[in-house]
Protein backbone atom coordinates (compact mmCIF):
# COMPACT_ATOMS: atom_id res chain seq x y z
CA UNK A 1 0.00 0.00 0.00
CA UNK A 2 2.44 2.37 0.64
CA UNK A 3 3.73 2.02 -2.52
CA UNK A 4 1.05 2.95 -3.99
CA UNK A 5 1.14 6.32 -2.32
CA UNK A 6 1.15 9.15 -5.24
CA UNK A 7 3.42 12.38 -3.14
CA UNK A 8 1.73 15.14 -5.71
CA UNK A 9 -1.85 13.50 -4.59
CA UNK A 10 -0.49 13.50 -0.73
CA UNK A 11 0.77 16.96 -0.96
CA UNK A 12 -2.94 18.08 -2.77
CA UNK A 13 -4.27 16.23 0.19
CA UNK A 14 -2.69 18.20 2.68
CA UNK A 15 -3.03 21.44 1.01
CA UNK A 16 -6.39 20.84 0.58
CA UNK A 17 -7.19 20.19 4.01
CA UNK A 18 -5.32 23.11 5.27
CA UNK A 19 -7.84 25.17 3.22
CA UNK A 20 -10.86 22.43 4.21
CA UNK A 21 -10.08 22.83 8.34
CA UNK A 22 -9.48 26.60 7.81
CA UNK A 23 -13.28 27.12 6.18
CA UNK A 24 -14.53 24.84 8.68
CA UNK A 25 -12.98 26.78 11.83
CA UNK A 26 -14.37 29.91 9.73
CA UNK A 27 -17.71 27.84 9.38
CA UNK A 28 -18.20 28.19 12.91
CA UNK A 29 -17.19 31.32 14.07
CA UNK A 30 -19.57 32.85 11.30
CA UNK A 31 -22.63 30.38 12.57
CA UNK A 32 -21.96 31.56 16.27
CA UNK A 33 -21.62 34.74 14.91
CA UNK A 34 -25.07 34.43 13.52
CA UNK A 35 -23.99 34.97 9.85
CA UNK A 36 -26.36 32.68 7.51
CA UNK A 37 -25.76 34.11 3.87
CA UNK A 38 -21.41 33.58 5.01
CA UNK A 39 -21.96 30.35 6.87
CA UNK A 40 -24.18 28.41 4.18
CA UNK A 41 -21.44 29.99 1.68
CA UNK A 42 -18.61 28.49 3.30
CA UNK A 43 -20.48 25.34 4.41
CA UNK A 44 -21.09 24.23 0.90
CA UNK A 45 -17.71 25.45 -0.29
CA UNK A 46 -15.86 23.22 2.46
CA UNK A 47 -18.41 19.96 1.61
CA UNK A 48 -17.48 20.46 -1.76
CA UNK A 49 -13.79 20.23 -1.22
CA UNK A 50 -14.34 17.19 1.46
CA UNK A 51 -14.79 15.05 -1.70
CA UNK A 52 -11.28 15.46 -3.18
CA UNK A 53 -9.56 13.93 0.47
CA UNK A 54 -12.43 10.75 0.97
CA UNK A 55 -12.52 9.87 -2.84
CA UNK A 56 -8.42 9.65 -2.23
CA UNK A 57 -8.31 7.78 1.11
CA UNK A 58 -10.74 5.49 0.70
CA UNK A 59 -8.58 4.38 -2.64
CA UNK A 60 -5.63 4.48 0.13
CA UNK A 61 -6.25 4.89 3.48
CA UNK A 62 -2.46 5.95 4.09
CA UNK A 63 -3.64 9.90 2.69
CA UNK A 64 -5.46 10.14 6.00
CA UNK A 65 -1.95 11.08 7.21
CA UNK A 66 -1.26 14.06 5.02
CA UNK A 67 -5.00 14.94 5.95
CA UNK A 68 -4.43 15.17 9.59
CA UNK A 69 -1.55 17.30 9.92
CA UNK A 70 -3.24 19.76 7.09
CA UNK A 71 -6.44 19.62 9.06
CA UNK A 72 -4.56 20.52 12.19
CA UNK A 73 -2.54 23.17 10.78
CA UNK A 74 -6.20 24.46 8.91
CA UNK A 75 -7.71 25.06 12.23
CA UNK A 76 -4.88 25.67 13.98
CA UNK A 77 -4.49 28.62 11.53
CA UNK A 78 -7.80 30.11 11.41
CA UNK A 79 -8.44 29.88 15.13
CA UNK A 80 -5.25 31.80 16.53
CA UNK A 81 -5.73 35.11 14.04
CA UNK A 82 -8.65 35.14 12.80
CA UNK A 83 -10.95 34.58 16.01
Amino acid sequence: MLSNIDISIAVLVFLSYIFIDGLYAYYTLAVVGKKPIKSAFVGSLMHFIIAFGVINYVKNYLYVIPLAIGSFIGTYIVVKYYS
